[in-house]
């Protein structure tokens, strides 16, 4: 066991924790030149096309340091603020990490909670300033940038780059000689934690697992303490670039369990594995519960295929325990599921990986946040509002309350105007304001979450020309004055494009969505209304004209009234086609609302 390390890598977005770890890969010798190839770790297409890493990926190598051999873990986590929970589960299963900071781009917001996160657990923090070799790094003064946040030595600092292979050795030395060796004892009863799990079509749910005490061998009987369902190890094995089987694994290390589970529901990460004979009395504890923060509908665009999109969603949810659902049914769309996300980002990746990797085509409703609102009646009471239809009727309402987020902006100086005015829009109230370095400044906000929900961040990037980190963490419930913007189509409200908005926002919202929609519409046989209200108020309205045929086209010359009695009768067609005329809603419509500030 005093041979073991297990560590993760931390880092802002594109900071070159993926191309870290491919080097760290090549030099212990554990892969091939065959197998070499970029962003190795990263095995989604999604993730090779973006060049971000999505899910976290743990791998062992083995390497020899002055004449002894080691076994080194490694997880290669995200960096986006999406994927944030990855990075908790990896954090929980390692006892050091190394973090990783550009030396062109310095410290972003994300370094800095991932490192508070880590710091949380009690990690092993290792220093690594990268691409040292870029014309535009600057290593002297990002050093003293992470001598300040660390308050480390500027000599525990690695200068390395990834790209040339730079300080490989330095790092697999300070992993080895300042990275603990895992705690725990073999003779106690059977404790393994579950960070993560992969569902295979042929051989059912792969479980992967690090031990923290005694020990697991090949066809014992186990049994998941969350669930309390027993099953067999019928193979275990370690991680390397392809499953290795082993007989036993031991106290310490870290890999991969097959018992023919079938139902994706009976793997929950964050639980603990057992023996079924010899059980541990208490469950790990320290796993937090994941908080879904953008909430949206998920429907087929067939009904009959609602039971494959609930299989989809499950195995889905168990490769990303990040993501919630709930069934739901709407007027419109019919049967779908109420999926709660960690961010936008996030829920573009599960939209795209349920089309690509379970053939499921689906359309996704206008992304909110959970509201509480409260009635006059029981005003201590609160209704959890996921869905804008929840919201109850405004004439028992007594207040509705909305969840606020604390968010860390870290800026270069120059853009501190307009990241003000962004924030300011967005109904945030300025908290803080401190100069990092004369260059750098860190800004605090108290902002609603549903204002950042849309576009937010891109925005961010645009007015800050992509110089400005953002991350965030809740900080409550407030009060806040809401109402419900309702869209009628042809006089019908469509339940789908119903949005939650503040309410001196929601008329400028109305008119946008109106104007948005009369684009998207296809044109029919008949005028169709388009009306935006709030309760019975109808706050903004635009028409899509009748696409007009010529009846009286073959009226050449002749009397007038032979004319007009065409058109009477086309009118009554019209009148009557308006009545039963049923207008079909594109996809991009549904999406459009999000993109009302382009």
């Amino acid at each position: 066991m005093k041979n073991i390390r297990n560590f993760c890598i931390i880092a802002h977005i594109d900071h070159g924790k993926s191309t870290l770890a491919d080097r760290l890969l090549d030099f212990t010798g554990s892969v091939t030149d065959r197998e070499k190839q970029d962003q190795l770790l990263d095995n989604m297409d999604l993730e090779r096309e973006r060049g971000i890493t999505i899910k976290s990926h743990a791998i062992q190598m083995n390497y020899t340091y002055e004449g002894e051999e080691y076994i080194l873990n490694l997880i290669d986590t995200p960096g986006h603020v999406d994927f944030s929970y990855e990075v908790s589960r990896s954090i929980a299963a390692c006892e050091g990490a190394l973090l990783i900071v550009d030396a062109a781009q310095s410290i972003q917001a994300q370094t800095i909670s991932n490192l508070y996160l880590a710091l949380e657990n009690d990690l092993e923090i290792i220093p690594v300033l990268n691409k040292v070799d870029l014309p535009s790094a600057n290593p002297e003064e990002v050093t003293d940038d992470i001598v300040n946040l660390l308050g480390c030595d500027p000599s525990e600092v690695i200068p390395a780059s990834a790209k040339t292979g730079l300080g490989i050795e330095d790092i697999l030395k300070a992993i080895i000689e300042r990275v603990p060796a895992p705690k725990g004892s073999p003779d106690e009863p059977l404790q393994a934690l579950v960070f993560d799990s992969v569902y295979n079509p042929f051989r059912g749910v792969e479980t992967y697992f690090r031990i923290l005490n005694g020990s697991i061998k090949k066809g014992d009987r186990i049994t998941f303490m969350a669930t309390g369902k027993n099953y067999f190890a019928d193979e275990i094995g370690t991680l390397k670039l392809k499953q290795e089987p082993k007989k036993e694994i031991h106290t310490g290390d870290v890999g991969y369990l097959i018992t023919g589970i079938k139902d994706a529901r009976e793997v929950k990460v964050g639980d603990t594995i057992t023996l079924t004979d010899r059980k541990s009395t208490s469950a790990i504890e320290g796993f937090e519960e994941v908080k879904p923060m953008v909430f949206a509908g998920i429907y087929p665009v067939d009904t009959e295929d609602y039971e494959e999109l609930r299989a989809s969603m499950e195995k889905l949810q168990l490769n990303d325990a990040s993501l919630v659902f709930a069934p739901e049914s709407s007027a419109a769309l019919g049967f779908g599921f109420r999926c709660g996300f960690l961010g936008m980002l996030h829920m573009e990746i599960i939209q795209e990986r349920l089309e690509r990797e379970f053939d499921m085509t689906v359309i996704t409703t206008v992304p909110n946040v959970s509201y509480h609102a409260f009635n006059k009646k029981n005003p201590d009471q609160p209704i959890i509002v996921n869905n804008p239809s929840d919201l109850p009727d405004p004439s028992g309402l007594d207040r509705v309350e909305e969840p606020y987020i604390k968010a860390s902006i870290i800026t270069k100086s120059d853009f501190v105007g307009n990241v003000m005015s962004l924030c300011i829009e967005k109904r945030g109230n300025i908290t803080n304001q401190t100069y990092l370095t004369p260059e750098r400044v860190e800004l605090s906000f108290d902002l609603p979450l549903a204002e950042i929900v849309f576009d937010f961040y891109d925005r961010l990037k645009t007015i800050s020309k992509g110089y400005a980190s953002f991350d965030y963490s809740p900080i409550g419930m407030r009060e806040s004055k809401l109402v419900r913007v309702d869209i009628l189509l042809n006089a019908q409200p469509v339940d789908a494009l119903s949005a939650l908005v503040h309410f001196d926002n929601a008329h400028t919202i109305g008119k946008k969505m109106c104007e948005k929609l009369k684009e998207l519409i296809p044109r029919q046989q008949f005028d169709i209304p388009i009306q935006a209200a709030i309760g019975a108020k109808i706050i903004s309205r635009e028409t899509i004209k009748a696409l007009r045929k010529d009846v009286t086209a073959k009226c050449y010359g002749g009397d007038i009234s032979r004319k007009r009695k065409l058109l009477e009768k086309q009118k009554k067609g019209k009148k009557r086609m308006r009545q039963i005329g049923n207008v079909e809603i594109p996809q991009q419509a549904f999406m459009a609302v999000l993109k009302l500030n382009d």
